[in-house]
């Protein structure tokens, strides 16, 4: 499996959902991802609900929009998706607090893909990973639900943010909007 794809080639049915970034307050691009419904559907769609503002808590949209990337490790992954707490301790899903691991059939061959952040087995919430490369180490670790199938520039913009203590950025980095294609 490649970490890079095109949309026009994907014929499989998987649903395709966007993030478009801000770095310092500036526009960075758009990355738009694939998410594996046919491997991993439970996976796929906690991450697509969290993407589209379909999940709801007491009546109001729950999700990754206005949420920040919090962790930053240049040469391995990208990490955000906590909206809950923002600093990485926050955890939520559209199935309760956490939920299980899938199953650990696709694995981290490369830059592009989408997992799952967990803190231990069965500990799947809100947070996920963009991997900047491969990271075998995590197989059998953290479930790969989907990839970057546009805007690997931004990825790798993000990846290039300057970081301080535990791998904070030192710029805000953003999810200013998200959604499905």
């Amino acid at each position: 499996m490649s970490g890079v794809g095109s949309i026009a080639g994907l014929a499989n049915g998987n649903p395709v959902v966007f993030m478009d970034i801000s770095i310092g307050g500036h526009n960075a691009g758009r990355i738009k991802m694939e998410l594996f419904t046919n491997t991993v559907p439970k996976t796929a769609e906690n991450f697509r609900q969290f993407c589209t503002g379909e999940f709801r808590k007491l009546g109001k949209p729950v999700g990754f929009k206005g949420c920040s990337f919090h962790r930053i490790i240049k040469g391995f992954m990208l990490q955000g998706g906590d909206f809950v707490k923002g600093d990485g301790t926050g955890c939520m899903s559209i199935y309760g607090d956490k939920f299980d691991d899938e199953n650990f059939e696709l694995k981290h061959t490369g830059a592009g893909l989408l997992s799952m952040a967990n803190s231990g087995p069965g500990s799947n919430g809100c947070q996920f990973f963009i991997t900047c490369d491969a990271c075998d180490w995590l197989d059998g670790k953290h479930v790969v639900f989907g990839k970057v199938v546009d805007g690997m520039l931004t990825v790798r913009k993000i990846e290039n943010v300057s970081v301080g203590a535990n791998s904070k950025p030192k710029l805000p980095i953003l999810i200013a909007g998200c959604g499905e294609m």
